[in-house]
């Protein structure tokens, strides 16, 4: 089965506390693991951040929620137990504990008026009546990985909008600025002369592959209106043959057919194809004609701080 949203694995992490005289948060990952029968692959999927198992990920937020309404109760680094309240949720709740069971709670209406739920939960609440909870299944990393996403999705989009305008010229400057970004030719002088050169049997200029100059990359570098394919490549190829070339990419603001990129795969040549989309995702990996607007420093308890205690 899918790895459950956090609220999911509140009431079964009650049910184990109450089980419990004291609980060990590392047993609780491994009793929820086993009680909702995931697989290998579940255990080892990481948070997009990869520092840390979605499903403890989710647990662990299972385990703060519960916390913050005074459910459980911390009795020393990474150990808890629960509460009379808890037992008495248990008691007289159905089969799920929901954010919504939790708000009843006044240290828990606390803990969410300083922002320290999930942004999902609060978007989804604003305005909504009494600060009515609404259920949400992402921890706090997750919707902020996910708003990210959303913004560097975005971005990419908008690069390559920003490319398939500029001049010919300019293109090849940019073509330039992302290869030396990349730690290709040099620096942007020497690649510049190589680069935008008149084109030679289909070859547009030649780009050290490294400082030192100890191999080169044949480039081709064009604003193709349409779908660049085999022939083009083809052509490309010979080029690199006729020069006794081993090396070349060939950039476009568009995009390969299937059988050019084919072609490439099955021909001695090493030949890397860069359609529009990847240079849009090699200009924001490398921040070329992009610039940073915001950071946000995600932080978290350091164990090994308060293990000399």
């Amino acid at each position: 089965m899918s790895i459950p949203g956090f609220q999911v694995f509140m009431r079964p992490v009650l049910d184990y506390a109450a089980a419990h005289d004291e609980c060990r948060l590392r047993d609780v990952y491994e009793a929820m693991a086993d009680r909702f029968e995931l697989t290998d692959d579940d255990r080892r999927e990481l948070l997009p951040s990869g520092r840390q198992p979605l499903f403890q990920n989710r647990i662990a937020w299972a385990v703060t929620h519960l916390k913050k309404a005074n459910l459980l109760e911390p009795r020393s680094r990474g150990v808890f137990a629960i509460t009379e309240r808890g037992r008495a949720v248990l008691e007289n709740i159905g089969d799920e504990v929901t954010l919504a069971d939790l708000n009843q709670f006044e240290e828990f209406r606390e803990f969410r008026k300083r922002g320290g739920t999930s942004g999902n939960d609060d978007l989804a609440s604003a305005g909504s009546a009494e600060g009515a909870v609404t259920d949400v299944a992402e921890t706090p990393e997750e919707a902020l990985a996910g708003a990210w996403r959303s913004l560097d999705a975005a971005l990419e989009v908008e690069v390559l909008n920003q490319v398939l305008q500029v001049s010919p010229s300019f293109f090849e400057r940019l073509v330039v600025d992302v290869l030396v970004s990349m730690g290709y030719g040099g620096n942007r002088v020497e690649a510049a002369r190589a680069v935008g050169k008149s084109g030679d049997g289909g070859v547009d200029g030649v780009i050290d592959e490294d400082p030192l100059g100890l191999d080169t990359v044949y480039l081709q570098a064009k604003r193709w209106e349409g779908s660049v394919g085999r022939p083009e490549i083809q052509k490309f190829a010979g080029a690199l043959q006729g020069m006794r070339a081993r090396k070349g990419v060939v950039i476009t603001t568009s995009e390969f057919t299937r059988e050019a990129r084919e072609y490439v795969r099955n021909i001695e040549n090493r030949i890397v194809l860069i359609d529009g989309q990847r240079l849009a995702r090699l200009m924001i990996d490398h921040d070329v004609g992009v610039s940073e607007t915001t950071r946000y420093v995600v932080k978290q308890v350091d164990q090994d701080y308060f293990a000399g205690d």
